[in-house]
């Protein structure tokens, strides 16, 4: 099963990033995400998109 929505921890196994960076990119905005209550949330979409645009040349 593939989740839409994803946790900072998700996110940074999916990156192979560890969680405290992956946690900083997405508190700073260049991760696109939201919060509900205290926890942070990303979208796969919104990541996949934000994959595409690193490989086009775009820098963090």
């Amino acid at each position: 099963m593939t989740h839409e929505i994803m946790t900072v921890a998700q996110v940074a196994e999916y990156l192979q990033l560890s969680e405290m960076t992956t946690y900083k990119l997405v508190q700073e905005g260049k991760i696109p995400g939201f919060k509900i209550g205290r926890h942070w949330r990303v979208k796969k979409e919104d990541l996949n998109e934000f994959i595409e645009r690193l490989k086009n040349g775009e820098r963090l």
